[in-house]
């Protein structure tokens, strides 16, 4: 039986994807492969903000008050 996470379980893995993604937004390679994770960080990003965002949860604690558009 899985347990479910607690919100600092939550917030700790929402803060690992974002430095992975600001690690691969400050990488020199313009490759196809890194423009693709950027894409794919965003979407990440952009779905969990919004289900934050519907359950009226306040994003600042996730490190989400950011425009993930920057990203790109």
């Amino acid at each position: 039986m899985m347990n479910k996470l607690s919100v600092n379980e939550l917030e700790f893995i929402v803060s690992r994807i974002l430095d992975n993604a600001n690690e691969a937004l400050s990488s020199k390679d313009d490759s196809d492969f890194v423009q693709g994770k950027k894409l794919a960080y965003y979407e990440m990003l952009d779905t969990i903000k919004n289900e934050l965002e519907v359950r009226e949860i306040d994003t600042k604690d996730f490190g989400l008050n950011i425009t993930l558009e920057n990203l790109l």
